[in-house]
Parts: structure tokens; sequence; C-alpha cells
């Protein structure tokens, strides 16, 4: 009896098992069938999305002529508009600068490597006048080689350092109206020793600065501005 109970529980166990197996590979055959059906609907999408595709270029392509038809239409700047709205005054190396005070014209380097405009001076004396400093100075005139002597209020000073470590020397800095081409300015300059210079005048950046171009390789483009200044005066 015992080996009979064995062999009928060994069945049932073996009639279970068969039945899981057929299950699975029926859960299988379906997955394999839902698999098939979507490849063919991804075929048939793509299908789909190549016959609409020279549509949608043709659709592109005729708005971008219509934006292209419409920057044509648009007015377009011409170069001298551009120039006009950026226009400088072309300088070369060296130019003539009219001085005021003296009054007078002097042969001027222009230097775009100099912060600030500097004026060879003679004979620098300091004092001051109601309170206020001044600085007595001597130019040299650019025809006679004779000394003028100018009276002008002391702005400020600058250190200038001296090459190789030299002790720094401390300048004089006065306001001188220069007018050049078609530049008429108030600006700084510092006194100092230019003699064993070729230039008494040298015009730096704190007059360049927007408002002219320079081109190093020419000299005396600008065309002078010279103006009689009896009714100038001393700034104060």
């Amino acid at each position: 009896m015992l080996a009979v109970f064995v062999l009928l529980a060994c069945n049932t166990r073996e009639n279970q098992l068969a039945e899981r197996e057929a299950m699975i590979s029926a859960r299988e055959s379906e997955l394999v069938t839902l698999f098939a059906e979507m490849i063919e609907q991804k075929k048939l999408l793509e299908k789909n999305d190549s016959k609409d595709l020279p549509d949608t270029m043709k659709n592109s392509t005729e708005k971008t002529c219509s934006c292209d038809s419409n920057l044509d239409e648009a007015p377009v700047k011409e170069p001298s508009d551009i120039a006009e709205t950026k226009t400088k005054t072309l300088l070369g190396g060296i130019e003539n600068a009219f001085l005021d005070p003296p009054g007078m014209e002097f042969s001027a380097r222009i230097d775009t490597g100099a912060q600030t405009s500097s004026l060879n001076a003679l004979d620098i004396i300091e004092f001051e006048r109601d309170g206020k400093p001044f600085v007595k100075f001597s130019l040299i005139h650019p025809l006679t080689g004779d000394k003028l002597e100018l009276t002008r209020r002391l702005r400020r000073y600058v250190r200038i350092k001296g090459r190789g470590g030299r002790e720094s020397h401390r300048r004089p800095v006065v306001r001188i109206r220069v007018m050049l081409a078609d530049i008429d300015e108030q600006i700084n300059f510092t006194l100092e020793d230019r003699s064993r210079f070729k230039h008494q005048v040298l015009i730096g950046r704190n007059l360049l600065q927007d408002l002219a171009i320079v081109d190093v390789s020419k000299k005396n483009v600008a065309t002078p501005k010279i103006e009689n200044s009896d009714t100038a005066s001393e700034i104060k």
C-alpha cells in the first residue's frame, strides 16, 4: 500500500509539472506573437513618416523663401552711413598743433603710447598768486629760437619713474588749449625739459582717445585749424 501511495504522489507531481510547462510554453508563444505585431506596427509608422517628409520639407523651404524675400526688402546701410556715425580725425606720426597760449603753431609728435601730453618747459618756477598755485616757464619760439615766457595755473603733479631704477621725478601739470585739424580741446600737459628731443610738443592719449586715428607711417596729414586767440585767457 505504501508503494501505491508513493507512485500516486509521484504521478500527481509529474502532472502538475507538465501542466506548468504547458502554461509557460503558451505564454511564451503569446509574447512572441505580441512582439511580432509591435515590429509590424513600427515598420508601418516609419513608412507613413517617410511619405509625409517631402511635404514637410517643401513647407519649410517655402517659409525660408518668404523670410529671404523680407530681408531683400529691408534697407541696407551703406558703408558711408556707418563711417559717418564713427568719424575720427586721421593724424600722422608728426603734425602741426596750434597752442593757445602762446598762440602759435608747433611741430608735435603724436604718440598713442603716452597717457598724458607733455610740453617742453625751461626755467620752471612755481609760486602762489591770491593763494592759488601757479607755474612760470619758457618755451622756445619754433621760428626764431627765442624764449617765450608763459604763466599757467598749476593743476597737479605727476610722478615719473626714472629708467634703470633711478629716482622718480615730480612734474607739474598745466592746462592749455590745443587745435589740431578739426580737434579743439583744453587738455593737460606735463612740463618737462624736452630740449634733447626734436619736437617740443608731445600729444598723448588724453587728446587722441575717441577723437583721432593715428597712422605713424605718415606725417602732416591733418589740415591745421588756426584761429587768432587775442581773447584767450587763463583757465582759473
